[in-house]
């Protein structure tokens, strides 16, 4: 597998469709699960709401990602921001800061399956590094899986920590389990 990772951009938003298929990449969320204003259901989102949203998130230029691609064929994405612009991870208790205003997120990844394992995410990782440095960023963090035995593609979407750990990010928790949070400054 030849990788190449390109910035997401209104002209690749058919390769994003064709990445995440047509239920959305996992349970149609289109990406948007991290993006639920309070009081929203992602169960009242899912599927055409979602895409529709991410579709107008990504015409207006309003959403960071990048597309990994084996040849021409997209087989795997990340979305990475300020992380004010996640809603849900800045209002969720366990992953509380003091210097929100300071930190890009990196929230969620999707790798197409059969590519999984392959060095997709490591390659979309180390490429989001490189773009929130471009982008001014100081401080990155990301929520990924702190799991004692392997876990299904579904449950991992936020990263695993050794992914993270190969990145140069560091642990400032203590949680045993569920999602951590992982810091580098760059």
């Amino acid at each position: 597998m030849t990788l190449s990772v390109r910035s997401l951009t209104a002209d690749l938003w058919p390769e994003l469709e064709r990445l995440f298929g047509p239920r959305g990449a996992t349970a149609g969320c289109w990406c948007q699960w991290v993006r639920l204003e309070k009081g929203e259901r992602f169960d009242d989102i899912k599927g055409e709401i979602a895409h529709s949203r991410l579709r107008d998130e990504v015409s207006c230029g309003d959403r960071r990602g990048l597309i990994a691609f084996d040849g021409d064929e997209p087989v795997g994405w990340v979305t990475y921001g300020p992380r004010r612009y996640f809603s849900r991870i800045d209002r969720a208790p366990s992953l509380a800061v003091d210097d929100a205003d300071r930190v890009w997120s990196i929230p969620c990844f999707f790798v197409k399956a059969g590519r999984r394992g392959q060095g997709v995410a490591t390659a979309l990782l180390d490429a989001t590094v490189d773009a929130c440095r471009d982008a001014g960023a100081v401080t990155l963090e990301g929520y990924p899986v702190a799991a004692d035995k392997p876990q299904a593609a579904a449950f991992v979407w936020t990263g695993t920590v050794p992914l993270f750990a190969r990145a140069g990010f560091v642990r400032v928790d203590d949680k045993p389990s569920g999602k951590v949070r992982m810091r580098r400054t760059l």
